[in-house]
């Protein structure tokens, strides 16, 4: 008898999803797609972690070329001189 008597009672969590799902029908259909646009732009929105890494990439790639060419040109110019020594 006390088998019946647990399965009769709804849990805490049904009654909380009911009672949220009452709530939101009782929203007007702007409400709710303005809900659910700004809800998706967040999703989709780059973050600020995003364009930080995006930058430094960038500015990686910047200095991977001018050190190559400083490199390049330095040594260029340091062994002309060597050269118009003699």
């Amino acid at each position: 008898m006390g088998r019946k008597d647990s399965s009769n009672t709804k849990l805490p969590v049904d009654q909380y999803r009911k009672q949220i799902g009452k709530q939101d029908y009782k929203k007007t259909k702007p409400i709710l797609r303005a809900t659910k646009l700004k809800a998706e732009a967040k999703k989709t929105a780059i973050g600020i972690k995003e364009v930080g890494l995006m930058l430094a990439a960038i500015l990686a790639l910047l200095l991977a070329f001018y050190a190559f060419f400083y490199l390049r040109l330095s040594t260029n110019i340091d062994s002309d001189l060597d050269l118009d020594e003699d």
